[in-house]
Parts: structure tokens; C-alpha cells; sequence
């Protein structure tokens, strides 16, 4: 594994993986629970992405030469855990046209039935491959080519708490209403985003993702929600 490290900053150390898509994610992933065990309170905070990791740290309790050199420690340390797969999350999703509002012209487009495309959505294991956009806000892939969808030509201006959606070949979940040019085919009732509770959200980066689809009844009973 190659790993590259610059300064971003006084107080910020950026790390670039250099592996193929999969192999990064999983070294990032395993790399951003050694760094958080063992910095302790000289970590302020971890960015992690596809194949880089933002390392923001207590210039008070660390130097810059003295970070970079435990960071790279570090990286050699989890170079061995490459395989870190991280843990399995199942989200529910109610697959239909009043909770996605794409779902039938998505199905259309591919030559297929709504549910094919449900069953060809839902059949698969994502990867976490990055946290962004918004808080707990996970791009997942890779979706079934079958399925993929360009974004939207014009994005929305307000997309529900809960949509499950496509673009390209990855796939995600709208933690919290916001705008949106991504392509809906249900919704989902867990809570990605708490800011009071440890950890913040139910996946991270590393982590796979099932969905698993649950009827109209059920998703209401979970908490879900329909305009």
C-alpha cells in the first residue's frame, strides 16, 4: 500500500492511499480505527474518503513532525489489515412510487419492471465508500449497471427525510430533507444522523450496506414518513 501524507494545515495532516478502489477503502477504513484507539485526545477529528484521510489533530499536544511520524506508523501497522471489511447494516426501504417518486421511470428507461428493479436494488451488499454531501449522508456502490441512472437534469430543491436513490452506480440514503438530484425508489425509516448519540450514524466508511424491502405498513410503523 502506498500512502502519501500532506500538511493541509497547522493543525491538519491529509493521507492518500494509493490501491485500487476497494483495497483503499478497506485500508482507510481499517487505518481511521487505529488512528482514533491511538491518538486519544490529541485527535480532534477524521475525515475519511474513497482514498484519503483527513487527520485534524491538538497542535498542543502534537507537532507536526511528531504527527506525521505516528501516522505513518500507523499506516504501515494497518497496511495488514488491509482486508478489513468492516460490519454488515441492514436498512429497510418501502419500495414504491409514492416514496419514490423515480422508481417506475427508472424502470422504464432500464427495460424492466419496478419489481426487477427493486430485487436487482436490493439483492446486492453497497460498500461504505465515503461520508458527504450531509451529515450521514453515505455513498454506496456498486449498483447494478442494470439500474444505474444519470443524475437528474435539474436537481430538487427538497427531497424527503428518508429516500433511497440512484445516480450513476452508487446509491444512497438522504439522511435529512435537502435538495437532491439523485433518482428516488423508496424511502427508508432508521435515523442516519444523530448528533446526540455515539457513534453519529449506523455505517462508516468500510462498512456494507443491505437493503431490504419492508411493506407500506411496516415502514410507517417504523417511524417512516409520507407527504
Amino acid at each position: 500500500m502506498d500512502v502519501r501524507l500532506l500538511c493541509v494545515g497547522a493543525d491538519a495532516i491529509m493521507l492518500y492511499a494509493q490501491a485500487p478502489q476497494g483495497g483503499a477503502v478497506a485500508f482507510i477504513g481499517a487505518l481511521a480505527d487505529s488512528i482514533e484507539r491511538e491518538l486519544g485526545g490529541a485527535l480532534v477529528d477524521l475525515v475519511p474518503s474513497y482514498t484519503s484521510l483527513l487527520v485534524i489533530y491538538d497542535p498542543l499536544q502534537s507537532s507536526h513532525t511528531a504527527m506525521a511520524r505516528q501516522l505513518r506508523q500507523l499506516a504501515r501497522n494497518a497496511a495488514v489489515a488491509q482486508e478489513h471489511a468492516g460490519k454488515t447494516v441492514t436498512l429497510p426501504v418501502y419500495y414504491a412510487a409514492e416514496a419514490g417518486q423515480d422508481i417506475e421511470r427508472l424502470a422504464d428507461n432500464a427495460g424492466l419492471g419496478v419489481d426487477e428493479v427493486i430485487a436487482l436494488h436490493s439483492s446486492r451488499k453497497y460498500r461504505v465508500y465515503a461520508i458527504g454531501f450531509a451529515p450521514g449522508f453515505a455513498y454506496l456502490g456498486d449498483v447494478d449497471e442494470r439500474i444505474a441512472c444519470p443524475r437528474l437534469a435539474t436537481p430538487r430543491l427538497q427531497v424527503p427525510r428518508g429516500s433511497v436513490a440512484i445516480a450513476e452506480r452508487q446509491t444512497a440514503v438522504y439522511p435529512a430533507v435537502s435538495p437532491g438530484g439523485w433518482n428516488l425508489l423508496g424511502r427508508c425509516p432508521t435515523t442516519l444522523f444523530n448528533p446526540h448519540s455515539k457513534p453519529h450514524m449506523p455505517v462508516a466508511v468500510g462498512d456494507n450496506v443491505r437493503f431490504e424491502p419492508i411493506t407500506r405498513t411496516e415502514f410507517l410503523r417504523m417511524g417512516g414518513e409520507l407527504e
